[in-house]
């Protein structure tokens, strides 16, 4: 019986597929990863799955076979057609080739499910929460072992922490080794399911207030608050009046506080 691996590995043989590991372009080989990755998040019939960077269609063979639309998004126009084979143009999957991150996601309900060029993490988590009117009801992305560890990291938070937090519960579900790949990248990997909540914690006016006075607290991470927020026109007086110690730093505050903060600074 052949391998998911050596399936891979023929297929790229027979279109003279030469990956471009500079955007991201690990192919999953690993059978338990993949029954993971599509099993955390509940795939129903009626459901629209949108895919980042598909490959030549490993996982989104997968979806297909569970969902009742795939929306998959691929920056190499290359692979479109060789994606297409591979899945033997399901109808079921629309393609369109672009940056994931300017790709406007759907108007209706749906799950992000991928294996992401792990630098476009951060950005790409920023666009499905803060820049698209609709959020995903929940996200299952196979994403780099140190950011994913972060992300659930509450005691020591970073602002991708608080803003997943916002929209959302963190859980890693299994961890994967280079081997999982080809070609194997250089870093561990995670499968992280992101279960998002029915809607932010905060509005959407708080929240852009949460990034604004994120961004200037972690710009100089291991200084207290009182040497950052604490600067600001009236800053002193905004921790105060939030409850907040000046002598903490950035990273021990709990998302409740940040929103805490947001609300106590001046219209």
């Amino acid at each position: 019986m052949t391998s998911l691996r050596d399936e891979i590995r023929q297929f790229c043989n027979t279109y003279a597929l030469r990956l471009n590991t500079d955007l991201g372009q690990h192919f999953l080989t690993d059978e338990e990863v993949l029954s993971t990755i599509v099993e955390a998040p509940n795939i129903q019939r009626t459901d629209t799955i949108v895919e980042i960077g598909p490959g030549i269609g490993v996982l989104t063979k997968e979806l297909l076979a569970r969902a009742g639309k795939v929306f998959a998004i691929e920056l190499d126009e290359r692979l479109i057609p060789i994606l297409e084979t591979y899945v033997k143009d399901d109808p079921k999957l629309e393609v369109v080739q672009g940056n994931a991150l300017r790709v406007p996601l759907p108007d209706h309900p749906y799950k992000i499910v991928a294996n992401i060029p792990y630098h476009i993490t951060s950005p790409l988590l920023r666009h499905a929460f803060l820049e698209s009117a609709v959020h995903p009801d929940c996200m299952t992305l196979l994403i780099q072992k140190e950011v994913a560890e972060k992300i659930c990291d509450t005691n020591h938070a970073g602002i991708l922490t608080i803003l997943v937090g916002l929209f959302g519960t963190p859980e890693i579900l299994i961890d994967v080794p280079p081997q999982a790949f080809l070609p194997p990248p250089k870093v561990d990997s995670a499968v992280l399911h992101i279960e998002c909540h029915k809607e932010p914690l905060a509005d959407a006016k708080t929240l852009q207030k949460v990034f604004s006075l994120t961004k200037i607290a972690f710009s100089q991470k291991r200084k207290m608050l009182s040497n950052t927020l604490g600067k600001l026109p009236g800053g002193e007086h905004l921790l105060e009046t939030a409850g907040i110690d000046p002598t903490r730093r950035p990273e021990t505050l709990q998302i409740q506080e940040w929103i805490t903060l947001a609300r106590s600074t001046k219209e």
